[in-house]
């Protein structure tokens, strides 16, 4: 399948629910690198970057997110690996 990059927008409940810590903890278990951020319309936002097998996963994952998130969608940007980033951060 090869690397690719996901460019995520995820929206509903999911500031101040642990949903950047929780999907950096997963992208660490699907060894992939990017980093999550909160935007100040609500939303978060992600970029995730390594197989695409374990991209998917991630996006699966997102749509769920922790257990007190309500995600109401996840908006799916693939663009090209840039292989730029080093581990998952949580960016403020």
């Amino acid at each position: 399948m090869g690397v690719k990059r996901a460019h995520l927008y995820i929206s509903g409940l999911v500031q101040g629910v642990f949903y950047r810590a929780n999907m950096q903890r997963k992208a660490e278990e699907l060894g992939l690198s990017g980093w999550v951020r909160n935007l100040p319309d609500g939303r978060v936002e992600a970029v995730a970057e390594g197989d695409e097998e374990a991209l998917k996963k991630l996006i699966d994952w997102a749509w769920r997110g922790p257990p007190a998130a309500r995600v109401e969608n996840v908006e799916v940007i693939w663009e090209e690996p840039r292989g730029d980033i080093r581990g998952f951060r949580i960016r403020y």
